[in-house]
This record gives structure tokens, sequence and C-alpha cells, in this order.
């Protein structure tokens, strides 16, 4: 099975290259470091007696680079004489990781993890040669598995998920995701289902650790940002929709313009989980005769007040400071069957936070932020945002959830501890 998966790769890559090359007509990063893609490389990192190790971290784009980033911090600490080697397969991943890292000089490298196959796989095992191989979440590659068994390099699969829907759609490949599952060292799952399931693909070794998203400590510097946004929303009430996906946007246009701008003044702050679709969805306000203003146009410091219906958050890296800026939180990804964002970064911050009916990549987080009454789950846009016009006109309602989210997030922190104490083992 492997072996044809790999001919499936190499027949397809003239495909990937062209498609590749296309999406960097809107976002060059895309046509950078393209050998990085193909497994080649400059100069191998030059030797340094006091970084005797490297660890590799693959965290595929932006969400997952956040969510190592309580990871990657606790690993330079425990060993200080290791380099960390991250790994992206998308720019906005790659210019996340290096916001985050840079301060860390040559201890953190980036790279394009290669295409999934042994030629390329083998290249960049032996360029870097790391002494473990750290995946985060959901990326399970086989012929890159297969490459560090070959190479004697451990495997650790940490906040770990996979869900019913994607445990179904990996049995339909059989052989294949059971192989690289055992080639799995360690996965440290984030709850007892995740565990259950990934263990039923038959990783060996499969311990439950909880959520390392939870540890993610909301940067001052986007507070400050969120500050001086909300100073300039004036008294405006403000219903932040994050990481909203395709199809989303237009349902929830639709349903704030029909809701008359109640309560009055109702700011409507839309953030895009992708980049490439910024100047798509500008278009999408002003054909519904919305008033319309972009973060990346709003001049800097607190001067001026945003007095526009719609905000377009078309900036990478301040979701912290968006949430910091707004009264309640729509997550995208769940009002259509996507599967959902992640709703801890609101909780962190103690906003409301509302939830679609499609949740089933953040399943138990939601359900339990649901239960403890720092969520709540709407049906439809025209539901949210009702929901939305009546928290918005309730501070005692907001005030309660408020407390209710940094309590849930509060209760659940200390995975990245447990992780690291798993790892200690493979990072000697």
């Amino acid at each position: 099975m492997r072996l044809f998966y790999s001919l499936m790769w190499w027949l397809a890559l003239p495909l990937v290259l062209g498609r590749l090359w296309w999406r960097g007509r809107r976002e060059p990063g895309y046509r950078s470091h393209l050998g990085e893609r193909l497994g080649f490389y400059g100069p191998a990192p030059g030797p340094d007696r006091q970084l005797r190790r490297t660890i590799m971290v693959h965290a595929v784009s932006v969400g997952e680079t956040r969510a190592a980033e309580p990871l990657v911090e606790a690993l330079l600490r425990a060993w200080p004489d290791c380099r960390i080697l991250l790994t992206h397969m998308t720019p906005t991943g790659r210019a996340t990781g290096k916001a985050l890292f840079s301060k860390h000089g040559e201890r953190v490298i980036q790279s394009f993890l290669p295409y999934d196959t042994g030629f390329m796989v083998g290249r960049f095992l032996r360029h870097f040669a790391p002494s473990v191989c750290i995946l985060m979440e959901t990326e399970v590659w086989p012929n890159l598995i297969a490459g560090c068994a070959a190479h004697s390099v451990p495997v650790a699969l940490v906040n770990a998920r996979l869900s019913e829907r994607s445990l179904r759609r990996g049995k339909r490949f059989g052989g294949l995701m059971m192989e690289a599952a055992r080639g799995i060292t360690l996965a440290a799952a984030q709850t007892e289902a995740d565990a259950a399931r990934i263990a039923s693909l038959g990783a060996p070794r499969v311990a439950v650790t909880g959520s390392i998203k939870f540890d993610v400590v909301p940067p001052e510097a986007a507070l400050q940002t969120g500050a001086m946004l909300r100073a300039r929303f004036a008294r405006r009430p403000v219903l932040l929709c994050a990481s909203t996906r395709e199809g989303e946007e237009a349902l929830i246009l639709d349903a704030y313009r029909a809701l008359a701008h109640q309560p009055p003044g109702m700011l409507l702050l839309l953030v895009p989980r992708h980049p490439q679709r910024f100047d798509e969805v500008a278009q999408m306000v002003r054909e519904r005769g919305l008033s319309l203003a972009r973060r990346s146009a709003l001049p800097e410091g607190s001067n001026g007040e945003v007095d526009s219906d719609v905000l377009l958050g078309d900036s990478m890296g301040e979701m912290f400071a968006y949430y910091a800026a707004c009264d309640c939180a729509f997550i995208g990804g769940s009002l259509l069957p996507l599967g959902g964002q992640n709703l801890i970064e609101a909780c962190a911050v103690g906003k409301p936070v509302l939830v679609g009916k499609h949740t089933f990549n953040f399943l138990q987080a939601t359900e339990e932020a649901v239960a403890a009454g720092a969520a709540l789950r709407v049906p439809d846009a025209g539901a949210l945002m009702s929901e939305a016009a009546r928290l918005l006109g309730d501070e005692a309602a907001r005030a309660r959830m408020s407390e209710q989210a940094l309590a849930f997030a509060g209760r659940h922190r200390g995975a990245t501890v447990r992780t690291v104490e798993l790892l200690r083992q493979f990072i000697r």
C-alpha cells in the first residue's frame, strides 16, 4: 500500500506543483523555498558544541504552530543543548513560527516539510538528522514515519486528536494508515475518546495528556493591541466572527443585515481563516450595501473611531488582539459541516463564545465549554445574530459567561508538562 501511495505522489507531483504556483499568485509565500518541498536544501545547519541535538516539531499551518508554542518553549527550557527544527506545509504557518520564535535565534530553525515520498523524506532526514520527530495533532505521513524508523528516529504524535469522521476515512486506506500508526512510537492524545480511536488504528502506545492549546498564554503585546482597537470602537458592542470559512461569511453578513443593527451600533468584526480570501470577503460586504473598514488600512495609534458596519480583520497573527477587543465571539467553521475551529483562545481571554452545530474537530472541548456555561450553541446564522444581540445587550449575562470561560480554560491547563515528561525518554 505504501508503494502505491508513493507512486500516487509522484504521479500527482506536476499537479501539486502547478497548484502551488497558482496559489502563489495571491500568496507569494507558496512560491518561496520550493526546493525544501522537494527535499533539497542549502548547507546543513552548522555544528554547534552547545546545541548537540535537533528536535523536530512539525506544525502544518497557523493553528498548529500557535498551539505548538508552549511545547516549543518548554522543550527549549528543558534541554538547553537542543535546537528546534520547526517544519510547516503553509507559508502562513511558517510566518507565524517566525513571529513566535525568532527571538530564540539559531535555537529555532524553520523549513517546509518535503512532500511525502521516500526519496524526499530521506534527503530531509539525512540533512537535518533529528533526534526525535514530533508531529502536532493529526499530521500522520506514512513515508515520513517509515523514514524515521529506518533512521532510528522515534516519532511522537502529540496534542493528538482523531474524530470519528477522520477515523472512518483512515480505515478506508486500511493497511497504509495502520502501518503508519504502528510506526508511531508514542501518541499523546487530547482526550480519552481520541486515544481510543488512535489505538484502534494500531498505535502501540497511547497516553492521554489533554490539549496543549489550553497552555497558550495571551501575549501581552496582543492584549495591548486589543485594547487599542477597543478604544477605536468607542462604546459600540462588538461581535467577532473568528476564523470563518468559505460559505459562512455570506450567511453571517445576510443575518447581520437582517438584524437591523440591534443592539444599536453593533460592529461586526469579521476574520476569515484563510488570508487569500480577504479580498473576496471584502467584496461580499460591499455587495450587501454595508460599510467596510479593513484592519490593514487603519492608521497606527488609537486616533479615529471605526464607524463602519463591518471591520475586516485582514491581518496575520492578531487573533488574540481581536478576542481582546470584542464583547463576544463566534468560532468559525461550525455553521457549515467543516468541523469548527478552536474555541480555547477565546475562553483564555474570558470572552463569551458562540458556536454552530458542526464542531467535530474540537468536539469534547466544545461540549465541555457549553456544559460549563462558557459557550452557547446556535443552529444557524440567524440564531447566531439573535443570540449575539441578546448577549451584547445583557452585560450581566456576558460577565457570567466571561467568568465561566476563564474558569474553564484554567481547569484544563497542564498538558504541556505532561507531554514533556513523556518525551523525556526519547530526548536524552
